[in-house]
């Protein structure tokens, strides 16, 4: 069972002007948490690290309509 209490989150460096913004929390291994930062208290999507990262290159790599 994956222990989601001691997860270190951190805020999107996007964060802070009032739009929709993320939480990343580490702590897992081989996984990575995300969250809304406005919403806490929804569900959070815990994915594995590999899936984060390739998330993230086609995002700076303008392939989704984000």
């Amino acid at each position: 069972m994956e222990h989601l209490d001691d997860l270190r989150w951190r805020k999107s460096s996007f964060s802070g002007n009032g739009g929709d913004c993320v939480e990343v929390g580490t702590g897992l291994p081989g996984k990575v948490a995300i969250r809304d930062t406005k919403r806490h208290e929804d569900e959070m999507h815990v994915v594995k690290t590999a899936t984060f990262a390739a998330l993230l290159a086609d995002i700076k790599a303008g392939k989704l309509d984000i």
